[in-house]
């Protein structure tokens, strides 16, 4: 059970994760489908034997203690994994996902250029949001990259595990990792304020502190990149909301309604007529109207605001996903299927 020689063959063919169950052999996830590679299928020795060459001593203790673990591990070649290991009924599983390398442009990953505009902002909170690979994290990379090509500043990233590294160039970076550097993003965050940062990226907001740490680092002058696993952006304000106990939560909507830039919502869908995948983004920008929304808890509003502003730049996404079709870049079927209204956006879609 040659760890290296199987992620060398997730590299070869292109894939996306590589899983490794018991009684399966290997096998890789595809543009979207999951392809078994030669061989028999996975025992609990070679389950034991292939966690064993991947996983570092502080995260096998972790393990042990608590059932799972993630880490990033890298390959000779220089590319790198964001790694899973768990227990199920008693046995290991790791999923590996593998992190690209080259940092793409926002005309690569097809990101509105209204978004460059909000990254010169000296403060306020800019929300990254969809569903686990939905590709936020190549994303926040990218946004990341423009700053640092851009813009002279201190950018200090809080990531589990760091994905993508970013050279200096005209800014400083600082890349924490969780479990490595820092035992925690809500540690990160009460420490973040004494190093000076311009721009905040936060990989996920996972509890209360984590939470008002960025809201309140967002509002005292600093540009907070953060994400959370929603969709949508009416969705996205409720749950910042619902993480607090009921009696702060008026208080916590008129704080958010100020500090909050913009929620970017994403989702990742086939290709018509090729291979691979294609980029659908929500885009809310604040304005008075979203400001007073959020404020008054009439969040269900929201959607309203966003389609009568196309002209600024903000866009639902389904009139995203409808842009998409009419460009050839996605086929009806697929509108319908990732739609967050099937039926209104079956209306408006050209006959097939």
């Amino acid at each position: 059970m040659n760890a290296k020689e199987l992620l060398q063959a997730t590299i070869d063919k292109g894939a996306s994760d590589l899983h490794m169950s018991l009684g399966r052999p290997p096998t890789l996830r595809m543009r979207g489908s999951l392809v078994e590679l030669p061989g028999d299928p996975l025992d609990h020795a070679m389950l034991d034997e292939f966690v064993k060459q991947v996983i570092p001593d502080r995260n096998l203790k972790e393990l042990n203690e608590v059932g799972s673990t993630d880490f990033a591990i890298a390959h000779p070649t220089g590319d790198r994994f964001r790694t899973s290991v768990c227990r199920e009924r008693g046995e290991l599983r790791a999923v590996l996902r593998l992190i690209p390398t080259k940092l793409l442009s926002f005309e690569q990953i097809g990101l509105p250029e209204i978004v460059k505009e909000l990254l010169t902002r000296p403060r306020g909170l800019i929300l990254v949001t969809g569903p686990t690979g939905s590709g936020k994290t190549t994303t926040l990379a990218t946004m990341v990259d423009w700053i640092n090509r851009s813009q002279d500043c201190h950018i200090v990233t809080i990531e589990d595990p760091v994905e993508y590294y970013h050279p200096h160039r005209k800014s400083i970076l600082t890349q924490r990792e969780v479990g490595t550097d820092v035992p925690s993003f809500a540690e990160a965050m009460r420490r973040v304020l004494r190093q000076d940062p311009d721009v905040i990226l936060l990989g996920e907001m996972r509890d209360l502190e984590t939470i008002s740490s960025a809201i309140t680092a967002a509002e005292t002058g600093h540009l907070v990149l953060g994400t959370l696993h929603t969709t949508g952006s009416a969705r996205t304000v409720d749950r910042i909301i619902d993480a607090y106990p009921t009696n702060q939560q008026e208080q916590i909507r008129a704080q958010l309604s100020v500090a909050i830039l913009a929620v970017i919502s994403q989702i990742l869908v086939p290709r018509a007529g090729v291979s691979g995948l294609i980029a659908g983004f929500e885009i809310l920008l604040n304005n008075s109207a979203v400001e007073n929304h959020i404020r008054k808890n009439e969040t269900f509003k929201i959607p309203s605001v966003i389609q009568t502003n196309r002209r600024v730049g903000m866009i639902l996404l389904d009139d995203f996903l409808l842009d998409l079709v009419r460009q050839g870049k996605i086929s009806r079927q697929t509108a319908l299927e990732y739609s967050q209204s099937p039926s209104e956006i079956e209306k408006r879609l050209p006959a097939s």
